[in-house]
């Protein structure tokens, strides 16, 4: 990197900290601390939604999702704006009505005490997990460009972000996310205008989605349905859309943002907006990776895009084979662009199944190599996909540019992990701290979240330590969400809807539904977006079948 880029990329990141820090002025009290004084305006929510979901995995898995798998991953968020008009008429009211400070407050006055603590429970073991690989992926990017030792990188990424976010709460994320959110939109609209601007001489962006669709890289929309396949249309549909309701609806870390809002109405502006943006910029995010994998069909990539395996062969005894499958692996590129060249100027059947074949003998040789990496180091990651974006940013774009596109990387990474770990403080705080240990509210709760808050950040940087052996981060993020959010879902919807539900009933369905979900992803082939309707429709069913039991306690 050039003095240029490390300038835009410390300037960015001082001026988030610095910002938040300043705006941050007045939360003094509980109420200031924990929910920014209920006085945000929907477009700060809105940019506070977004800004929680784009981690910095978003910006580094997803291209390389798209890379290796093509447009199909945007299916995993279709069923979002039909989520998010939901919400905005049945649960953000209800939420307002009773001035909740966390949605597991409501379970208790509808069901009790226990049935409450294992929703809050659920959510304090999953997001504290999940938010370990949204900083993960920062600290790779330290680790790739300077050197650095990652566990030191994950622990310098960890406190930049608990600086803000322990010294000003719910107000200091709010209005930091809100800059950290146009920082991603400039450094993403950089990259994406960039990468069509280094396609190869004679390749016009029409040519690249020519190619990206020969090879099947734009196959946005699979409507098999599949229990087993991760991303078609139905478990988009139905899948994410169980998944969203249960994100927004019930997970604390984005029930939290638009608890600040200062109405139901701005509140619904924020989650209406969120949906009609939400899917067009993962498409986006998705086809500048299409366009990446387009590049390289014209210049040789890498034959392994994480350079820290590569280094290891290359110092043991197999580097003579490793060499030998590069050069292979080298010639087939080349052979590859030539097809692809013959595919543009022909655009006929033969010279596509040409250019799959020029493919798939590329995708043989870097197998080769992969089997290497795995022979010599048979702990190593055999995905390289979290590594594809950032190898190319740091490859193609010119000097300023690799600051800003790592800018937007750490401000989204900065952003969801602040938002994650305020909400899991204030969850501490409301329904550990009030509730189970009965303290009363009052000035304490102000340290006591900043303690909890703090606890929680070191707890993520103690489990990012193990995110590289997770694969795809994107996947591993969504797959561990999906394993406690559909029983989380449906003890709500049981809150909610079914009336003749008592609290014993739903605590017990909850437990076994989670229980069976668990089984079900330890045993079963069933793609985890389906873990979310599963997880719901057995604790709506079961709390159902036992509030039908005789009651033997009637005389």
């Amino acid at each position: 990197m050039s003095a240029l880029d490390w300038a835009v990329l410390v300037g960015a990141l001082a001026f988030v900290v610095l910002f938040g820090l300043w705006k941050s002025r007045g939360s003094r009290t509980s109420a200031g601390y924990l929910l920014s004084n209920r006085d945000a305006r929907w477009w700060t929510i809105c940019l506070s939604i977004m800004a929680t979901q784009a981690s910095a995995i978003t910006f580094l898995s997803t291209p390389g999702q798209a890379y290796a798998d093509g447009m199909r991953f945007v299916q995993f968020y279709l069923g979002l704006p039909l989520a998010m008009v939901v919400l905005s008429v049945t649960v953000v009211p209800i939420y307002h009505r009773l001035k909740v400070t966390t949605a597991y407050e409501y379970l208790e006055g509808r069901f009790d005490l226990k049935t409450r603590t294992l929703a809050a429970f659920l959510f304090l073991v999953q997001r504290g997990l999940a938010v370990g690989l949204t900083i993960y992926a920062p600290a790779l990017v330290l680790s790739v460009l300077l050197g650095w030792n990652i566990h030191l990188n994950l622990v310098l990424v960890g406190s930049l972000v608990m600086v803000y976010t322990v010294t000003g709460g719910t107000r200091a994320v709010s209005w930091a996310q809100s800059t950290q959110m146009v920082i991603i939109a400039c450094g993403m609209l950089v990259a994406g205008v960039m990468v069509v601007r280094h396609l190869p001489s004679g390749v016009s962006f029409g040519d690249a989605l020519h190619v990206a669709g020969g090879l099947g890289r734009l196959n946005a929309i699979d409507l098999k349905f599949d229990l087993a396949n991760r991303y078609n249309l139905w478990s988009g549909l139905i899948g994410g859309f169980f998944l969203a309701l249960s994100y927004f609806g019930t997970d604390q870390s984005q029930v939290q943002r638009y608890l600040t809002g200062s109405s139901v109405g701005q509140s619904r502006m924020a989650l209406l907006a969120n949906g009609l943006l939400k899917v067009p910029m993962q498409f986006l995010i998705l086809l500048i990776g299409a366009l990446v994998f387009v590049h390289y069909q014209f210049t040789a990539p890498p034959v392994f895009f994480n350079p820290g395996p590569v280094k290891q062969v290359l110092a043991s005894a197999d580097a003579g084979a490793f060499r030998s499958v590069e050069a292979e692996f080298k010639l087939a590129s080349e052979r590859r662009a030539g097809a692809a060249r013959r595919f543009l100027e022909t655009r006929g059947e033969p010279d596509r199944r040409a250019l799959q074949a020029a493919e798939a003998a590329a995708t043989e040789a870097r197998g080769r190599a992969v089997a290497l990496i795995r022979k010599h180091n048979p702990g190593a990651n055999p995905s390289d996909t979290n590594y594809v974006f950032l190898s190319y940013v740091l490859a193609s774009l010119p000097a300023g540019l690799v600051g800003l596109v790592l800018a937007a990387v750490f401000s989204a990474s900065m952003s969801s992990m602040s938002a994650e770990i305020n909400a899991l403080g204030t969850t501490t705080v409301v329904d550990v701290w009030r509730r189970l240990l009965g303290s009363k509210e009052g000035p304490r709760d102000v340290l006591v979240g900043r303690i909890a808050t703090f606890a929680w950040g070191c707890f993520a940087i103690a489990f990012a330590e193990y995110a590289s052996r997770l694969g795809s981060l994107v996947e591993a993020v969504n797959i561990l969400g999906s394993l406690f959010y559909g029983t989380i879902l449906g003890i709500f919807l049981v809150a909610f809807y079914l009336k003749r539900v008592q609290g014993g009933a739903a605590f017990w369905a909850a437990l076994i539904a989670e229980a069976l979900v668990l089984a079900c992803f330890a045993f079963t082939r069933i793609s985890f977006l389906w873990y979310n309707l599963i997880g719901c429709v057995l604790v709506v069913g079961i709390s159902l079948f036992i509030s039908y039991l005789p009651d033997r306690r009637t005389p």
